[in-house]
């Protein structure tokens, strides 16, 4: 069929097409969808459902402290093989986590992790940019489900040491910690600078989705009997999900015959265009037809990088040294390690304030969440539209200033309809910049041709983001859970404070780049009026009359 894809492009590489797309490609096409759009779709839709066995997987331990943990086993039926002491309410509990510490051992599993999440980052972008990326994740995936399966075989296998879960959190950190690079540079392969903001927005929803879906499965197995398969299905999910990545990923344009999309989305003029603005000469109807092209949807076709042969991987220092990275990636520290500080305490904050119970405090701390989810889009769609993206996560990170005040002052005072309202808008205000900055930002420094030259750097600029970033989660929760200890007496002040400079640090970084966009602005606006200046002159008005109306 004439739409259909199952004719390969003579200047496609069959080794690099994946058995499932040739499968697909035999099937029609519909007509009003293009072979690139076609495609693009598909990556969008296959890793946003890869990332979500991700986020799957970083949910089971959470879920199961209750059950690792019991405050008081009374309504737990004994074993009649096992003999207890009369005065022993923890017996049901799981050992090593069956003492008075077991809050402190399990922020050592969580901050493991995070720290062995962060390490690994680097480390995996390095090591992702020179490898294929489709073999690259399918690896990730395969070896990360089984280390998480690992953690809840300690079940089945009756293990009691705490060693044992420390080696797995830190095993599945380290893998897991190359899956967001990887699936970035699959999205940034394909889509280009145009609309950019907005589409990683939506895309980056994945997340939400997958602590989801992840609380639901791991959820289904909460009891003193199963525990383990809360670890076990999850960990086999995402395996899998390296099985359909080997199948189904194809990771550039390039590879099936198709031009790479433009990375500067349209910020210069092409040549006709300057020609013809420059020339007075040029008739209004070239001019017309020059702005038209460069407003097509073609415009996000054009090749803006050398050949992928003809590039060499940057090294880690390298991809630091590219302008912007160094900000960014300081920037999210102080952001991530406030949304993580929210994300661990607001429910304990949440309860300790207003004493409800422990469901009621988690419904209201899902809001924070809820409210995330739409600042991520907005974010991205406002850096869209303003062309700024540093100056975006600037006044959201200011915004934030004052609803992160008034949550300490008026939670008591306030009532619900108060707290519902700042726990949204807060949520809205600190996860909009921390996804634009891991999707969108980190995207385009890794793909702007002015910056990354003839070099492969998205893997490497995203994993060195996102790397401080992980650190950044790593320490916010403790640091917070440090300056909390005067919650017996309601005195949550430390953190706040801790939190609000954390924000005013986040902005501090951007300076510099909040400085040049607006910079760039007034240039572009001068522009735009000189630009509409000489389009009238040569459309609209005779060069003698303008010239006697200049005169005059």
């Amino acid at each position: 069929m004439a739409n259909s894809d199952s004719v390969s492009s003579s200047n496609e590489d069959p080794a690099l097409i994946p058995i499932a797309i040739r499968i697909l490609r035999r099937f029609p096409r519909p007509a009003f969808i293009s072979r690139f759009t076609a495609y693009r779709l598909y990556i969008f839709g296959l890793t946003y459902l890869l990332y979500v066995t991700f986020h799957v997987v970083r949910k089971p331990l959470g879920v199961t402290k209750n059950v690792l943990y019991h405050s008081n086993c009374s309504n737990v039926e004994r074993p009649p093989d096992r003999v207890f002491l009369p005065n022993n309410t923890g017996w049901c509990s799981w050992a090593p986590f069956d003492r008075k510490d077991h809050q402190e051992k399990f922020a050592g599993l969580d901050f493991s992790y995070r720290l062995a999440y962060a390490l690994g980052m680097v480390f995996a972008g390095h090591l992702g940019e020179r490898l294929e990326v489709r073999r690259f994740l399918t690896v990730v995936m395969l070896v990360s489900g089984l280390w998480v399966v690992f953690g809840g075989l300690a079940f089945f296998w009756q293990v009691h040491s705490y060693s044992y879960f420390v080696v797995a959190q830190v095993g599945a950190g380290i893998f897991q910690s190359a899956g967001w690079p990887a699936v970035l540079t699959l999205m940034g392969n394909w889509f280009g600078k145009k609309r950019r903001g907005l589409i990683f927005g939506i895309w980056n929803t994945d997340t939400a989705v997958g602590n989801i879906l992840g609380a639901i499965i791991a959820g289904v197995w909460v009891t003193d009997s199963l525990w383990g398969f809360s670890f076990i299905v999850p960990g086999i999910i995402l395996s899998c999900g390296g099985i359909v990545a080997y199948c189904f990923v194809v990771v550039r344009p390039e590879d099936i015959g198709l031009s790479a999309p433009n990375y500067t989305g349209g910020d210069e003029p092409d040549a006709a265009t300057k020609a013809t603005v420059l020339d007075p000469a040029a008739s209004t109807a070239h001019l017309s037809q020059s702005f038209n092209e460069s407003s097509n949807d073609q415009l996000d076709m054009l090749p803006a990088l050398p050949s992928r042969e003809d590039r060499k991987p940057i090294t880690i220092w390298g991809a630091i040294l590219i302008p912007g990275v160094i900000e960014y990636a300081i920037c999210l520290f102080f952001c991530k390690s406030v949304y993580y500080a929210f994300f661990a305490w607001l429910p304990v904050y949440i309860k300790d304030s207003l004493h409800v119970k422990n469901n009621e405090a988690a419904d209201l701390s899902a809001l924070f969440d809820g409210g995330g989810i739409v600042g991520g889009i907005s974010a991205g769609l406002a850096s869209d539209l303003l062309g700024g993206s540093a100056t975006v996560c600037g006044a959201m990170f200011l915004l934030a200033i004052p609803a992160i005040f008034c949550l300490e002052h008026f939670i008591v005072t306030g009532g619900h309809v108060l707290l519902i309202i700042l726990l949204l808008v807060i949520g809205f205000l600190l996860n909009g910049p921390y996804t634009l900055i891991v999707t969108a930002v980190s995207a385009d420094l890794g793909t702007r041709p002015s910056l990354v030259k003839d070099k492969k750097c998205l893997t490497t600029v995203a994993a060195v983001i996102d790397a401080m970033g992980a650190l950044g989660s790593a320490c916010g929760p403790l640091i917070a859970g440090l300056l909390s200890k005067g919650r017996e007496k309601n005195d949550w002040k430390p953190v706040f404070y801790y939190l609000i400079a954390a924000q005013l640090c986040a902005v501090l970084c951007l300076t510099r780049l909040i400085y040049r966009e607006g910079a760039r602005w007034w240039t572009n606006r001068n522009t735009r009026r000189n630009t509409r200046f000489q389009l009238k002159t040569i459309g609209l008005v005779d060069a003698a009359k303008f010239s006697r109306t200049s005169d005059s």
